[in-house]
């Protein structure tokens, strides 16, 4: 298992059941197992997007997670707990699976960077950034997000200048000179910041093409799917605005989420990239969604001034003696504005370019042909079995993958319902072909002379 967040650890759980004799190694480089990015924070103002009841680590078990949070003694108001909690609750887990009687050797904790997977007979050979190797049977790419790519208009001095910030995780306030810091993008990445930020005095300006906030959660009502939405783009959002005006946005929007990836399949390549290019923004304001005392704490910042938002296009970003120079053409606006500001933050969001892997990883399996992007840029190409598929088109066998990085087969490949799926699913395939593999290799011994 390369990568050991959310995605990495969750495969690996399910393989343990579904592979019962199989040894799972988990190679992670953070300093929790676990965790990840996303649920390794400790400020209080982070809270998971998504309601607690529907954050079981387990599809079949809706209810664990909750179970788990009243075994600690945790009482819930709004539905909404701390994504550092949530954190304990995954570290929980690997510890269980760690002592879990008559499971001893099978779960290996690898605190390395998986650096190269190199393809050899019958699996791969598996090396560390600290040098040592291990052999695979199979292997599952569990990477996470990437870095977001340099916004259009960024100088190259810019990015390599005191103050900018490329990585959204890796602020640190005391490294921000005083002064209004620019956020680029604003969506939930951006709000994570902003929440960081706001409460050491800084006022922050948050710029993207649409000024875009996301939407908040309140209570819905389950409601079906209208009918007819594996159609194009345009008529699929038609048909959304009808069923909106029947129900409530929220609950229309929701609704789709189990014909998600069904909706995406259908779409012509072509489909997908109007989607991607005219109504992606919209979608994901609605569909990734804060939770209410979050968006009351982002409307006081907002009210007291403490945070703007402002729509436009960037087309220059440089350093300057005091900071940086930033024109953007405001939307509908003809005439460009400048202003300076004390420090920059990137926070555009993940992409899917394998370039901006710092290990080389991805970088190194795209050479040798074991992967290859998917036509849209969103990550790897792959089958719909979560199999990914190499230089040729092919599946690489034995490689397989889970994560953001998969968003070209599915395209929700973000929130917690959908990767737990996903690490299921894949750990149900994994564990078939070790199975069918080994059956082939007993069936090789009997028939050998």
């Amino acid at each position: 298992m390369i990568g050991g967040g959310f995605s990495g650890l969750l495969t690996a759980l399910h393989l343990l059941t579904a592979a019962p004799g199989v040894t799972v190694r988990l190679v992670e480089r953070a300093r929790a197992f676990g965790r990840g990015r996303a649920y390794a924070t400790a400020h209080p103002d982070h809270l998971l997007n998504v309601r607690a009841s529907n954050m079981s680590a387990f599809p079949d078990r809706p209810g664990h997670f909750l179970d788990w949070l009243r075994g600690q003694g945790q009482v819930l108001y709004d539905g909404f707990v701390s994504r550092g909690r949530y954190g304990d609750y995954l570290q929980h887990l690997m510890r269980q699976a760690l002592s879990r009687p008559g499971q001893a050797g099978r779960l290996l904790l690898e605190a390395d960077e998986a650096v190269a997977v190199r393809s050899q007979t019958g699996g791969f050979e598996v090396e560390l950034a600290l040098g040592r190797t291990f052999a695979a049977d199979a292997a599952v790419l569990a990477v996470g997000a990437l870095p977001p790519r340099p916004p259009f208009g960024v100088r190259a001095a810019a990015l390599v200048a005191p103050g900018y910030f490329p990585d959204p995780w890796a602020v640190e306030v005391g490294e921000l000179p005083l002064g209004e810091v620019l956020l680029l993008g604003s969506g939930l990445t951006m709000i994570d910041v902003a929440l960081s930020l706001a409460s050491h005095g800084r006022p922050l300006v948050a710029l993207s093409r649409r000024g875009l906030l996301p939407r908040i959660h309140a209570s819905t009502t389950p409601s079906p799917p209208p009918d007819g939405l594996p159609a194009s783009p345009v008529r699929a959002l038609g048909l959304l605005r009808a069923h909106a005006e029947a129900v409530n946005w929220r609950e229309a929007v929701d609704s789709v989420r189990p014909v998600t990836a069904t909706i995406w399949r259908s779409w012509t390549l072509k489909q997908r990239r109007q989607f991607l290019r005219h109504l992606r923004p919209w979608w994901d304001a609605h569909r990734h969604r804060m939770a209410p005392v979050v968006g009351a704490r982002v409307s006081g910042l907002l009210g007291g001034g403490a945070l703007t938002i402002e729509a436009g296009r960037l087309s220059r970003l440089e350093p300057k003696a005091n900071g940086f120079e930033a024109e953007y053409l405001p939307r509908g606006e003809l005439r460009a504005v400048r202003r300076t500001f004390a420090a920059v933050v990137d926070c555009t969001g993940p992409t899917g370019d394998f370039a901006r892997d710092r290990s080389g990883l991805l970088p190194r399996l795209l050479a040798d042909g074991l992967i290859a992007p998917d036509a849209l840029g969103l990550g790897y190409a792959m089958g719909d079995d979560l199999r990914v598929l190499g230089r040729d088109g092919a599946p690489t066998p034995g490689l397989f993958a889970v994560g953001p990085l998969t968003r070209g087969a599915s395209w929700e490949s973000n929130a917690i319902p959908d990767l737990r799926n996903q690490a299921q699913a894949v750990a149900a395939t994994v564990a078939a072909a070790l199975g069918a593999r080994a059956s082939e290799r007993a069936a090789e011994r009997v028939t050998a002379p």
